[in-house]
């Protein structure tokens, strides 16, 4: 327990931003799954687009690495040129 009014407000904005994390890094790995899921290049255009505008908005806000945020586009955008 905290023993503070700093250590409190500490506690209040971890768990809100622990939720949001989660949020965020689970709506990207649905974006990636839908991506890897499309078996047509026209279906996993617009897909990728979409996965790729939210990994690079993750990446900007500092929740990914940039190294991190480029193998993940690099691995979608491999994916849908490899499509037919």
């Amino acid at each position: 327990m905290p023993q503070h009014k700093s250590a409190e407000k500490r506690v209040r904005q971890s768990a809100k931003r622990r939720v949001a994390n989660r949020q965020k890094r689970s709506r990207m790995r649905t974006l990636t799954r839908k991506v890897l899921d499309s078996t047509q290049k026209e279906e996993a255009m617009p897909l990728l687009n979409d996965a790729v505008s939210f990994i690079d908005k993750m990446e900007r806000k500092g929740h990914l690495h940039r190294n991190t945020a480029a193998n993940k586009k690099s691995l979608l955008v491999r994916h849908v040129n490899n499509l037919e």
